[in-house]
């Protein structure tokens, strides 16, 4: 438990006490600390907007009804700071104006009480816009208190762990889950004015395909077997492109992989997926251009972003450069020159990268680029060329047999998008499948396994196509300016206490 954490339960339990004696007053008066229901008229922003021309010191005989959470309480309530989701609004309770039975009910307010009000509109002589109470109605009693803002909440380990609390108290955390939907709601309007269908599969899966990871695994009762958590939706989404379904498909959910936790990485994250018939990678490029573009201009209304203090400038063309020619640029080896698999790992080993003696000439080459290349790609760039040797869904490289037509898009050092001219050769498939299998045998966890009813999928006939994943956890720490991932995942995976 950390210190913030531990300040916090220390402190809540006599003023937990104190709030449920309270509760029990409420109900003693004949008041549901808990109904079921309260008709708003007005949430705070629309009363914002309605009376934005009203004068200081005006009043109305508008009667409003509005809801929310007390975030303040001034002069022993005369004043409350009344909180809801679009803004805040204030509330004048006067004894003139308020039952018996209301004033009885405000003596047991407290801050982070949820607070129904019907009053009168007026702005007060200091500017103020703010509802004169006529009636008061408890909506749910709290019985633990708010931390203080700049005591629990500094706290990041209970921010996280907390999620409701960090909501409640800090707007910042509010606006980048709400900036996350809209990103979300951008990529989906963009695609589904594209003419792409979306499409769900499933989560369950009973081979682990689609890329390459370590699953996370489970057991389904009634069937006895062992299921996995998918990695990926790509061969689910390609069985539908063979099927006809359309076109056009994507996909935007949940991913699972057994994975360690780190600022960029948690086991459950959002992935885009999606395909198109009859295109190739270069498609996908311009494709993932016109997505971040359009989703940075819907939501931030400007292509040029700052990152951790960073500007980065995401108006396309971005740079296409292969993975071989960046590292042949950053350290002066031409992996491409290197005729061996002995002569490519002795070159990565050299490089600094962590190289265990076992990898083949892609994973060497794979390891020099992150090892020297990868954080250095701050600005937008699509690097393309990457090994066959580890991408056995993409198709061979029209101009080199050892590469593939593959690209991952890189900001900020990290990978955004990955994308395919995909494989659609089943017998191709199949010898790739088998050697990965045999990676798998000799040791590597995350080698894909032969998925066979992918392949006879495949046999039917799997239109060329194009396909792009893009990390949407990622770009929306980029377009939220998050240091974490965990900042823009509602509830991320955390350690046990």
């Amino acid at each position: 438990m950390t210190d913030g954490e531990r300040q916090f339960r220390d402190d809540e339990d006599p003023l937990r006490t104190v709030r449920i004696g309270k509760r029990a007053s409420l109900e003693a008066l004949g008041i549901d600390p808990y109904p079921y229901s309260f008709e708003r008229s007005h949430e705070a922003s629309e009363l914002e907007r309605r009376y934005a021309g009203l004068a200081a010191g005006a009043e109305t005989a508008d009667r409003v009804k509005v809801a929310g959470r007390i975030r303040a309480m001034r002069n022993s309530g005369m004043f409350i700071d009344l909180h809801d989701a679009s803004g805040k609004v204030q509330i004048f309770c006067h004894r003139d104006l308020l039952s018996p039975e209301a004033l009885a009910s405000l003596r047991l307010l407290d801050i982070g009480d949820l607070l129904g009000v019907e009053g009168l509109v007026r702005r007060t002589p200091r500017g103020e816009l703010t509802v004169n109470a006529t009636s008061l109605t408890v909506l749910a009693k709290a019985l633990r208190p708010l931390p203080e803002k700049y005591h629990g909440l500094a706290d990041i380990e209970l921010r996280y762990r907390h999620r409701y609390l960090d909501l409640i108290m800090n707007p910042e955390s509010r606006e980048t889950l709400r900036r996350r939907s809209r990103i979300v709601g951008a990529m989906r309007s963009h695609l589904v004015a594209h003419g792409y269908l979306e499409v769900e599969t499933p989560m369950l899966h009973a081979i682990a395909g689609g890329a390459s990871a370590k699953p996370f695994v489970t057991h389904h009762n009634a069937l006895d077997i062992d299921l996995y958590l998918r990695i990926a939706p790509e061969l689910h989404l390609k069985r539908l492109l063979v099927g006809g379904l359309g076109d056009k498909l994507f996909e935007i959910n949940r991913c699972f992989r057994n994975e360690g936790l780190s600022p960029r990485h948690n086991p459950e994250f959002t992935s885009l997926e999606l395909y198109e018939a009859y295109v190739d990678y270069t498609a996908m490029m311009s494709l993932t251009e016109e997505l971040v573009t359009k989703v940075a201009e819907s939501v931030l209304e400007t292509l040029r972003i700052n990152y951790g203090g960073t500007g980065i400038d995401l108006s396309p063309p971005w740079p296409r450069r292969s993975m071989a020619a960046l590292v042949e640029e950053a350290t002066g080896v031409d992996f491409l020159a290197l005729d061996n698999v002995e002569s490519a790992r002795d070159a990565a080993a050299a490089l600094g990268a962590a190289v265990t003696g076992s990898e083949n000439w892609g994973q060497a080459l794979e390891a020099a680029f992150a090892a020297r290349v990868e954080d250095s790609l701050i600005q937008p760039v699509h690097v393309t060329g990457f090994p066959r040797d580890i991408s056995p869904l993409a198709k061979v490289d029209r101009a080199d047999p050892r590469l593939v037509e593959r690209f991952e898009t890189y900001i900020y050092g990290w990978e955004i998008a990955n994308a395919f001219s995909e494989l659609n050769d089943p017998m191709d498939q199949r010898e790739r499948f088998e050697a990965q299998m045999q990676a798998r045998a000799a040791g590597d966890e995350e080698a894909q396994p032969l998925d066979e009813d992918y392949v006879t999928a495949l046999e039917y006939g799997l239109p060329p196509c194009g396909g792009l994943g893009i990390g949407i956890d990622r770009l929306v720490m980029l377009l939220t300016d998050s240091p974490s991932i965990r900042d823009v995942i509602a509830f991320p995976t955390l350690r046990p206490r």
